[in-house]
């Protein structure tokens, strides 16, 4: 399973550790997944995702997950959250 965000396509980052003596070895930064089920009122089920918790929190802002989806950019959107957020407009649409 990739670590990625579902959502916002955040993944991980690389970087170096540095010690006091200024030695640099290669390092990860990974994103702060959580499993979650979030509720789609227009499609009136649950969906679960693997999201990152700013994620999360965006989706709270921004009034719950289908107002998200159908504000967010499609190349950052995994291949399950497109066909949601496909059912989404459909959904609405009719």
């Amino acid at each position: 399973m990739a670590r990625r965000c579902e959502l916002t396509g955040k993944g991980v980052m690389v970087g170096n550790n540095v010690s006091h003596a200024l030695n640099r070895t290669r390092r990860r930064f990974l994103p702060n997944l959580v499993n979650v089920t979030l509720i789609s009122e227009a499609l009136n089920r649950p969906v679960k995702l693997r999201i990152a918790t700013s994620a999360l929190r965006t989706v709270e802002h921004r009034g719950g997950l289908d107002a998200f989806l159908l504000k967010q950019d499609d190349a950052d959107l995994s291949p399950l959250a497109l066909g949601i957020k496909k059912e989404v407009r459909a959904a609405l649409a009719g």
